[in-house]
């Protein structure tokens, strides 16, 4: 009893000592508890991926080949590291034969896809910009129509990842959005998503999967780093200033569209079976005595171009990929205008929680549209990448590209439209 008396009496005199190693102990408690969870996930991933790998092939078989396009930049320098210890084990173990193309700098990525072989399946570990020249290079091929039927997986590294939330389930823990997206590409469960193709008057087309962003708070949101030295503050600092340097910030903008096109079938139409020899020789006989007569080609309508003007503060151009396995009518793209009455302190408001409101004044449907701004340049954000401002085309490829999704999201997003 006295040992115990004195070990209090000791923590009591020293108190600031004491404390400190509390908050060391507890610290280094939950780090090493975080890091018991991880290799936890790790294991059980891998366990799946070994019963994929135990699965028998037959002689003329061979193994699958996956081509990884790796930035090693992502995720502040450590998605080489991220990738090596949760994703390629368990690609390994499930028999994939991958080969690892990392690029070492900005639109690298594209020229990487240009030049690719065919695969069997296409792994993208990154985010939004290593994605976004990915598809750019592949849609920019001779032979796009044949390298776009190949499937391709997305393994969320990036600082931003807004395909994610579309194909895996997230959560807070990074080791595991990473090992269930690989997880995700080893049982092979695909939906098609639609691309936008952006265009300027003079330069190569540029590819999106999620949309073009331009107004004002995107300008704001740029520009938030810089007053990294007011702490919590720099948000709404941000948006304060800019309104000190110019306001209203309104823009103008004429748009052109498109009515959108009715959307096919998912599943294309049962083939009826072949009718017999005779049917078949008697129906040539026919034809050959009294043919068919020819009908006149039929003249193409022209399109019907419609014009609007807006003024807003922010404008989105965006697919329906959010969603990728709800049955719409159309195979649409959505424009979407921000109100232009913002006050001051609504814009402050709104910025500095990063919300895009969905009561726009102007939304619609189209399937082609042609953007002409009013000449107050800046920047657009084409998939949260940086583009300067120019009149632009932007035309819809309906589900253009195939993409990996986890049976989990793909039940869980159909629930959320019953």
């Amino acid at each position: 009893m006295a040992r115990v008396v004195k070990v209090f009496r000791t923590l009591r005199n020293h108190w600031k000592k004491s404390t400190f190693a509390v908050c060391v102990f507890s610290y280094g408690g939950y780090w090493l508890y975080g890091k018991h969870c991880d290799s936890v996930l790790r294991r059980e991933a891998c366990l799946v991926a070994r019963e994929f790998g135990r699965q028998q092939i037959a002689p003329q078989e061979r193994l699958r080949k996956a081509t990884v396009i790796l930035n090693p930049a992502a995720c502040s320098g450590k998605a080489n590291n991220l990738f090596e210890k949760n994703a390629a084990p368990i690609l390994h173990l499930a028999g994939v034969e991958i080969t690892i193309v990392k690029t070492d700098y900005e639109g690298q990525a594209k020229k990487l896809i240009e030049l690719m072989e065919q695969t069997d399946m296409l792994i993208v570990a990154g985010g939004d910009g290593t994605l976004q020249e990915v598809i750019t290079g592949l849609l920019r091929r001779p032979d796009q129509d044949t390298f776009s039927n190949t499937p391709i997986g997305f393994i969320p590294l990036g600082s931003h990842n807004s395909l994610s939330p579309s194909l895996h389930l997230l959560s807070d823990n990074k080791v595991k959005d990473i090992t269930s997206a690989t997880l995700s590409i080893l049982k092979g469960e695909t939906v098609p998503l639609d691309v936008l193709q952006i265009k300027g008057e003079k330069e190569q087309p540029v590819f999106a999967l999620m949309g073009l962003r331009w107004g004002a708070f995107r300008d704001v949101a740029a520009t938030i780093s810089k007053y990294w030295y007011l702490g919590p503050l720099k948000t709404n600092a941000a948006h304060w200033f800019s309104t000190l340097r110019e306001w209203p910030l309104v823009r103008d903008v004429s748009v052109s569209y498109l009515a959108p096109n009715l959307r096919p079938p998912d599943q294309p139409p049962q083939k009826h079976p072949r009718p017999n020899l005779l049917y078949r020789i008697i129906c040539r006989l026919k034809n050959y005595w009294s043919p068919p007569l020819e009908e006149p080609p039929k003249e193409e309508e022209p399109e019907q171009w419609e014009e609007q003007q807006l003024s807003t503060l922010e404008l989105f151009i965006q697919t329906h990929n959010k969603n990728p396995v709800e049955r719409r009518v159309n195979d649409s793209l959505m424009i979407c205008a921000e109100p232009n009455n913002f006050s001051v302190g609504e814009f402050i408001t709104v910025g500095s929680v990063f919300i895009l409101l969905v009561c726009c004044t102007q939304t619609a449907q189209m399937r082609q549209c042609m953007l002409f701004e009013s000449g107050a340049g800046g920047f657009y954000n084409i998939d949260n990448e940086e583009y300067e401002a120019m009149p632009v085309e932007v035309r819809l490829l309906p589900r253009k590209l195939r993409f990996f999704i986890s049976a989990e999201r793909r039940e869980q997003l159909l629930s959320q439209m019953q």
